[in-house]
């Protein structure tokens, strides 16, 4: 009788817990509703009040607190497993639609706090549940389960030791004497991306290949163009160059860029309207359906004479100037994950090293940089200092491409950005930033910004395409002084790994123009803005606060004829363990382009109009260690020099 009223006790738990499960589940569904709630206007427009705020993260928690609840009592058998398609379902939607916490451009926030709090929740009623099992049985089975959590204990956290962390190129590490220095790194106590490194690398789990194209991309393109130079029997497709006035207005809201290339596509199989260059970016369906992109620089014969002119004006310490900025990536993630592309770098490291037989009269050398600081976790704040040299408010700023083109360089931009600049100001851009050459991603085939898997284009990654476009600049112009910078966004990601897929392209793209004799009388600046900024299931690990503030930076010089080797090559290579910003890589960048005549600079009296940052010193200069700190620099928000 007893055993027949236990089962009809446990039988009626389960309607009770299956029915409360059901009604909290569609709770959770209607609170996860309202949180997807936007600002329709984008967030540099929207009147953002605390109490909204304070709602709208009312509304998330709750609707995640329950799903804790439900999954928790699953694992506590309290529910039957049938129920994991409730909580499957609720993290399917994180997965397909959180790409916002009402925030415009930063996505992911909602499914990444989903699984760190989930997971932080799972584990501790986990260890709690193995520890109440223990309890229960015999004495030396007690002993026995203690030791072997000991042991699974050991045999996890012991591998996280942040033994290799200060390390760099050619057996160097960071050095943290403060009486030599001045700024001693705060080194992580624990690195856990060593266990979760390779079960966060969705692209392999998920066997994401760029070769797998979109069938419908055409009829993406179709969907957005308002062009009165197409139709829908369009099948070879022409952007418009992205280096006009439409959209600079506007950093981080790119709509108006975006609009305006969709307004201006072209049918390529006609003739290009008449006011209009030559399309770069070219998309082709008339071969394949899923279609195949083209990229092809213009070479602007009338431009190269033009700036050949100007090159008898001035005679800069190299005669070509390479940016390969990779946004969100710390010098530790770089040597983890670019470990090809390291390897080109830290052949030079020698000073007599890195000669090859095609460049048998030329040194090359690199620098690699411990203590380089970003001052927050933002690229709208770090940016500025960057290319402007200044802070990220105010009028008519200027980059510093403007001061190349005055010297006789050629400047081109490749970016998989759809915003000809990544500062974020508004209404303060100048004539004079224009790139000669410009290749911008405004093809709404390309996925946005913060994806955990690889960035696809027409059956390439998308970084391949702004190195190719990188490549034709540099050997279009191989005749004239060339400046380019190649923005790439693959690191822009919370898991650490996706970066690594692009680190073939950068390799080859590089080694092809060293082994072409294409890199004589040329600095290549290898750099970020700021480490891994953006958060995820590390965000509460040391180790991720701590690299978030070190990006990285690396320096290839290859120049025998202007520079100072004594002097300036001594400068820099002590400055690598020299605590320096943004605003320093500035008067690096503009040292390199004026030569000798830097040091006559002056401010002028258009404080945004200068060449010379009074916030930094050239890397290039003697940099009085002991006096750099980041307590100096009122807008350094987070700090791991001490």
């Amino acid at each position: 009788m007893k055993a027949e009223e236990k089962k009809q006790n446990k039988k009626h738990y389960n309607y009770y817990y299956n029915g409360i499960s059901i009604v909290l589940f569609i709770i959770s569904y209607y609170f996860y509703y309202l949180s997807l709630e936007k600002c329709l206007d984008g967030i540099a427009e929207c009147s953002i009040k605390w109490n909204w705020i304070k709602l709208k993260i009312k509304q998330y928690i709750i609707s995640l607190l329950i799903n804790i609840v439900l999954i928790s009592l699953i694992i506590l058998q309290k529910l039957s497993k049938f129920h994991l398609i409730h909580f499957i379902s609720v993290f399917a939607l994180f997965l397909r639609y959180s790409h916002h916490l009402d925030f415009h451009d930063h996505g992911g926030f909602n499914f990444i706090f989903f699984c760190i709090i989930l997971f932080l929740a799972l584990l501790i009623l986990s260890l709690l549940k193995v520890l109440y099992s223990i309890l229960k049985i015999k004495y030396k089975y007690k002993i026995y389960s203690i030791i072997l959590l000991l042991v699974s204990y050991n045999s996890l956290i012991n591998p996280t030791n942040c033994i290799d962390w200060p390390q760099g190129l050619n057996n160097t590490s960071i050095e943290n004497n403060v009486n030599k220095y001045g700024c001693q790194i705060v080194f992580p106590k624990k690195c856990n991306y060593k266990i979760l490194q390779y079960i966060q690398d969705l692209s392999k789990l998920s066997h994401i290949s760029c070769s797998k194209k979109t069938k419908n991309s055409r009829n993406k393109i179709l969907s957005f163009s308002k062009s009165p130079y197409i139709n829908f029997d369009t099948l070879k497709f022409g952007f418009p160059l992205t280096n006009v006035e439409e959209g600079r207005e506007d950093g981080i809201d790119n709509n108006i860029l975006s609009k305006y290339t969709y307004k201006n596509l072209f049918d390529m199989d006609k003739n290009i309207p008449d006011g209009y260059e030559r399309p770069e970016y070219i998309v082709d369906f008339s071969k394949d359906p899923t279609g195949e992109l083209t990229i092809k620089l213009n070479y602007n014969k009338a431009l190269s004479l033009e700036r050949k002119k100007l090159e008898k004006n001035s005679s800069p310490y190299s005669e070509n100037i390479m940016i390969l900025y990779l946004d969100s990536i710390s010098r530790n993630n770089a040597l983890r994950k670019l470990k090809k592309t390291m390897k080109f770098i830290e052949q030079f490291i020698s000073y007599k090293g890195g000669n090859n037989k095609n460049y048998p009269n030329e040194i090359f050398h690199s620098f690699q940089f411990f203590k380089y600081h970003s001052f927050k976790h933002g690229t709208a704040d770090n940016f500025p200092k960057l290319f402007y040299g200044n802070i990220r408010t105010g009028k008519n700023l200027v980059r510093i491409n403007k001061y190349a083109k005055e010297n006789g360089y050629i400047t081109s931009q490749a970016s998989d950005w759809c915003a000809n600049d990544l500062t974020g100001t508004r209404h303060n851009l100048t004539k004079e930033e224009l790139y000669d050459h410009q290749l911008l991603f405004c093809d709404k085939n390309f996925p946005s910004l913060n994806s955990h898997i690889k960035r696809c284009l027409y059956g390439n990654i998308g970084s391949y395409y702004l190195l190719e476009y990188s490549n034709q600049f540099w050997r279009n112009y191989q005749n004239n002084r060339r400046f380019s910078v190649t923005l790439i966004d693959d690191a822009h990601e919370g898991t650490l790994e996706l970066v690594k897929y692009t680190d073939d392209l950068l390799f080859n793209f590089l080694n092809s123009l060293y082994n072409d004799n294409l890199l004589i009388n040329t600095t290549i600046f290898v750099m970020s803005d700021h480490g891994c900024g953006m958060p995820s299931i590390y965000y509460l690990n040391d180790f991720y606060k701590i690299e978030v503030n070190l990006p990285m930076l690396f320096i290839i010089i290859n120049d025998r004829k202007n520079i100072n080797y004594n002097e300036q090559y001594y400068n820099i290579q002590k400055n690598q363990q020299t605590f320096i910003t943004g605003y320093d890589i500035y008067n690096t960048i503009s040292h390199i382009i004026y030569g000798d005549n830097y040091s006559k600079i002056h401010n002028k009296n258009n404080l945004y109009d200068t060449p010379k940052s009074d916030k930094g010193k050239s890397l290039l200069e003697r940099i009085n260690q002991k006096k750099r700190h980041p307590k100096n620099y009122r807008s350094m928000t987070v700090r791991v020099c001490i």
